[in-house]
Order: structure tokens, then C-alpha cells, then sequence
């Protein structure tokens, strides 16, 4: 009998020779190394192929994710308030290897047809929607087109999507206790915007104050100029008609500042006459003079939870959206003086 002679084993260096590159890149691009650009990849890749040289199977990329950040209703620009947002979303996708980009849209403009547009144009897969609650329409064809959807500092209230958001009716309710506990009854509410997240605080406020027995009014400031400007005018009117309201819960600082120029204005003394607590903790609640009383929102940390949950809808598409809401802390400020009067 005739014996077969063996088939020649080929080494990586006769790989380097034909594809004329160094046995180092092919052994770098056989790892599946960064760093190779992917001409030279699919060079090596394909002569290794032909040269039948066992290939271990490279490892699956992370998908790709888009952030569509609401901007400013008036400037257009990043409100301040999603500054941390971002920072926390951009460092845990560097952090877990997730590719990620991120666009500016008013809320307006994020139609299917744009946001399919956006998410074709960088390769997404996955959608972070931060401070947008979607339409009908993005939402049917969100879910018509089973993309993976984290709603940013937004609640679905048909619970359709993930989402991550500070405990809005939790924290007005703390908020608003925090007044009702320094002996006010009488109190105000500043607030606007269309968004859920929004509602589930004005909520919050009026459960506080039933649970007290007092008397809620909420004001709904129209948010066309700003928001600092509108509180004031708005204040000095309230207090102007009915003097017997002695505290405001505010639905965020920016509002808070304008409730403090106002009361300061109308000649009450702070926080003696008339408290305040505001929500968020931006930096205009450490500049007011005095301080605001606040609610700390740790936004870094929204950011970081919804790469958390994106990487678990991209494992898990077809599980129970969830909705995860993460606690406020009371900041303490020289516009509510917290447990000194008799209830």
C-alpha cells in the first residue's frame, strides 16, 4: 500500500510571507487584537483561509447605541440638568465597551423617520431617549421594530419601554413634607412642562399636602422665556392675590430662584415668613442667597444605570420592561428652617 504523505501544517509565518506583512501583525489580527486596520484584516483573514490555518472565532462587537438628548426648550442647546446624564452615560459605555454617540434633537423632531435616520447613520442598535417621552407614532414603531429602548430621566406610564428616573412622586412627596414638617399648610406649587416624569411630581406634592390636611395650588408656568423669570412673575401675582400661602415646592431650581427673588422682592423675610425647597440640586441652588433647600438628583449615576439596562434588553429582548426609579436626598439651605415649628 501506498501511504498518502501528510498535508503541510502552515505557521503563522508562512501566513505573514504571502499576505507580506510581519508574523507579529498575524498573530496580533489571529488574537483578534485592536489596533489593525481592517484592510489588512480581511487580508490576513482571507489568505489564512486558503492556507487552511485553524481560526478561533471572533468575538461578537458590542451593538452599537445612540443617545437622543432633548434640548433646551428655549436655547436649544444641553440643559444643565442633563450635563451629568450625559457624563455618566458616556463614561459606563467607554467602561463596558459599548459603542456610543450622541445627538441633540428637539423633542419635536424625534419622528420615526428621524430617528431611524439617526440610528442608520452611526450603525445603532440600541436607543437611549434622554428627556424625551415619545409620540404615539415613535412609540408604535418603536415597538412595531422591537428596537431597545431606554427612556432616560422618562417614565412609560403603559410600561412599553425601560426606564430610568429619579422618584419623582417619592421625592415631591419628601419635598413637600419637609415644608409641611416645618408648620406650613398653606403652600404653592410652581411647575410646567408636558413630560411625565413632570406630572408624577405635582402628584407627589398634592398627596403631601392632603396627607396634612392643608391647601395645594399649583401654577403652571408656560416655559416660553425663562423659567427663573416666569416663577418670579408668577409668585409675586400669587402672593399678591392670597398672602396667606407661606411655603412653594418647586419642580426644579431654576424655578426655586425666581419663588426666592419674588418672596424677597414682596418684603418676607426667608425663611422665616416664607419657605422654600426646590428640586434637582443644580449649581444656581448653591449661588442663591441664601442657599435653596433641595432634593439632590445624582444624574451621573441615571446615566451609568441605563448602559446597565441596555446591555440587559440587548441579552434579554424579550423580557418585561422595567422601570427603575432611584431615591433623592434632601439638601439642607438657609430657605426652609426643617423641624423648628410646632405642628
Amino acid at each position: 500500500m501506498i501511504e498518502t504523505p501528510p498535508s503541510k501544517r502552515f505557521r503563522q509565518a508562512d501566513i505573514a510571507a504571502r499576505a507580506g506583512v510581519s508574523v507579529s501583525t498575524v498573530s496580533r489580527v489571529l488574537a483578534n487584537e485592536p489596533g489593525i486596520s481592517d484592510d489588512v484584516r480581511r487580508q490576513i483573514l482571507k489568505v489564512a483561509g486558503e492556507l487552511g490555518y485553524p481560526l478561533k472565532a471572533a468575538p461578537r462587537s458590542a451593538p452599537g447605541t445612540l443617545a437622543l438628548i432633548a434640548s433646551h426648550g428655549v436655547t436649544g442647546g444641553l440643559s444643565v440638568f442633563y450635563e451629568g446624564i450625559v457624563e455618566g452615560l458616556r463614561s459606563e459605555a467607554a467602561a463596558k465597551g459599548m459603542p456610543f454617540d450622541i445627538r441633540l434633537v428637539r423633542e419635536a423632531k424625534a419622528t420615526p423617520d428621524a430617528v431611524r435616520e439617526h440610528m442608520e447613520s452611526i450603525g445603532a442598535r440600541g436607543l437611549f431617549l434622554v428627556g424625551i417621552d415619545p409620540s404615539e407614532v415613535l412609540s408604535a414603531w418603536l415597538s412595531e421594530s422591537r428596537t431597545p429602548v431606554i427612556l432616560v430621566n422618562g417614565t412609560d406610564p403603559e410600561l412599553r419601554f425601560d426606564g430610568v428616573s429619579p422618584s419623582n412622586f417619592f421625592g415631591a412627596y419628601a419635598a413637600t413634607r419637609r415644608l409641611i414638617d416645618a408648620g406650613h399648610r398653606r403652600i404653592l406649587h410652581l411647575t410646567g412642562s408636558h413630560r411625565q416624569t413632570i406630572r408624577e411630581r405635582i402628584r407627589g406634592f398634592e398627596a403631601a399636602v392632603a396627607s396634612a390636611g392643608g391647601e395645594a395650588r399649583v401654577i403652571h408656568l408656560p416655559f416660553a422665556t425663562n423659567a427663573s423669570i416666569e416663577a418670579h412673575e408668577a409668585t409675586l401675582a400669587a402672593i399678591a392675590e392670597d398672602a396667606g400661602f407661606t411655603a412653594a415646592f418647586c419642580m426644579n431650581d431654576f424655578v426655586a430662584v425666581g419663588v426666592l427673588e419674588a418672596v424677597t422682592e414682596a418684603g418676607r423675610r426667608i425663611p422665616e415668613d416664607f419657605a422654600i425647597v426646590g428640586f434637582d440640586d443644580l449649581p444656581c441652588a448653591e449661588m442663591a442667597n441664601p442657599r435653596l433647600a433641595t432634593m439632590r438628583v445624582d444624574r451621573v449615576a441615571l446615566g451609568r444605570e441605563a448602559v446597565a439596562m441596555m446591555q440587559f434588553r440587548f441579552r434579554n429582548p424579550d423580557a418585561p420592561a422595567r422601570q427603575v426609579s432611584h431615591a433623592v436626598i434632601p439638601i439642607p439651605g438657609g430657605t426652609l428652617e426643617e423641624g423648628t415649628h410646632d405642628l
